[in-house]
């Protein structure tokens, strides 16, 4: 009956590749749902940020203790899909440990036996950073993460995944120990394949147990693992936790320009040249142009593409200084609302085959003038991100809309608007008074 296992393995398999590959493909089509944009940048600038800022996590030490615990949980993820790999052939063979007998038949057994060791010490310390995540969430209550946006599910969300990160660890450790005892027991389908670094020393707690009960609590740690691996693969497209993907191709599209760069609307500066000298191009007539953004059509698939690859870290919300302030801007929650927006539309088109006005838009109905107002555009939020989101692009568009579309904006700034439009300064002086102030 030794096939029952490789087949129940494959069905699963294809189940959750089939299940998480239609919603992979609907976050796409919602991203593709944003006006086009086209990186200034170049190729090797774009491949070098990808390589420091996803690969590299270089922005993530700029706060060195999270940025350690957290490269622990990333080199644990990676490094144990050579493990993984492993499994998945097991697991379609019906084999144990195939990549251990092919290095043994070779007599390279210790490499082998390394690198499952390497991989267990990167696990002990990933189940530390997980326990320190979980403390700082739960237990000290750190402020940026706790605040009114993250109320609910986004909560939830992050303790699940750092739960079943503990899940996992205790899997291999399972696995891994109990397979070490029926090593040492000459167990025929368990050769030896020397001690692995950490669970050759938690044997000892399994000195009592018997070959049936340790062969049990083997698979038990080899299926448990596998399972989890693969539920987080279905769960990965409704998390937040997508940044696991998406941050290496949102390093590859960011821009690499000035941060103090703000992008001009090109038919108000063809307009203004005109103004200015009469030989330039008349501007073209187009009584149904849209300034700015109102909803997330209207926004670049770049845009989108940051809403999907935000971790809700908070540190770009932490070093807001109208948040800092008291003001009820939060960048964090911009990109939250954003990507509540792009699922909801992304809904209605799935439901209906194309987009039915839902009577809703971004601005407004989920990010209101109050907040877009509250921004200084010092691009502190655009610094601070570790994927290189830029939520100041998004309040921009949006600030645009507000004001040339929708023409909301305060007394304070129609007064500037109008002293620009009659006297060539902010201020209301005639352009003869402009250099009293000398005197």
């Amino acid at each position: 009956m030794s096939w029952i296992q490789p087949i129940i393995f494959i069905i699963i398999v294809s189940f959750c590749i089939f299940f998480s590959f239609k919603r992979y493909r609907r976050i796409f089509a919602n991203i593709g749902l944003g006006k086009p944009w086209t990186p200034t940048n170049t190729l090797s600038e774009r491949i070098q940020q990808m390589v420091l800022i996803a690969l590299g996590q270089k922005k993530m030490f700029s706060r060195p203790i999270p940025a350690l615990f957290h490269f622990f949980i990333y080199a644990a993820f990676i490094i144990t899909q050579i493990e993984l790999i492993e499994i998945f052939i097991d697991g379609i063979t019906g084999k144990h440990r195939v990549f251990g007998l092919a290095f043994q038949s070779r007599g390279i057994l210790p490499l082998y036996t390394f690198v499952i060791g390497f991989i267990e010490v990167l696990s002990v310390l990933a189940f530390i950073a997980t326990i320190v995540f979980l403390s700082r969430r739960n237990l000290l209550k750190l402020p940026r993460l706790n605040m009114v946006e993250l109320k609910g599910w986004p909560t939830k969300d992050a303790n699940l995944i750092l739960i079943g990160e503990i899940i996992l660890v205790t899997c291999i450790f399972m696995m891994n120990t109990a397979d070490q005892a029926l090593q040492i027991r000459g167990n025929a389908h368990y050769p030896l394949l020397d001690g692995f670094a950490v669970s050759k020393y938690l044997t000892i707690f399994l000195h009592s147990f018997s070959d049936t009960s340790l062969i049990f609590i083997e698979r038990f740690g080899w299926w448990g693992h596998i399972l989890g691996i693969l539920a987080f693969l279905v769960y990965l497209p409704f998390s937040k936790h997508l940044h696991i993907i998406l941050a290496f191709p949102n390093a590859f599209y960011s821009n690499t320009a000035a941060k103090g760069n703000i992008n001009a609307i090109p038919e108000i500066t063809a307009e203004i040249k005109y103004m200015l000298d009469a030989t330039n191009p008349a501007p073209e007539t187009n009584p149904d142009i849209q300034f700015g953004a109102r909803d997330v059509f209207d926004l670049q698939w770049k845009n989108l593409l940051d809403a999907y690859s935000c971790t809700e870290c908070g540190r770009c919300t932490s070093s807001c200084p109208a948040n800092i302030t008291g003001k009820k801007l939060s960048p964090r929650k911009i990109m939250m609302d954003t990507r509540d927006r792009l699922e909801e539309v992304g809904a209605n088109i799935e439901l209906n085959g194309k987009f039915v006005p839902d009577q809703k838009s971004l601005l407004f109905d989920f990010i209101t003038e109050e907040e877009l107002r509250a921004c200084t555009t010092c691009n502190a939020c655009v610094e601070e991100c570790p994927v290189n989101i830029n939520p100041l692009d998004i309040i921009i568009q949006l600030r645009r809309n507000l004001i040339m579309m929708e023409s909301k904006a305060p007394a304070e700034w129609n007064n500037m608007f109008g002293n620009i439009e009659n006297n060539g300064a902010p201020w209301k002086f005639s352009q003869q008074d402009r250099a009293q102030w000398t005197q």
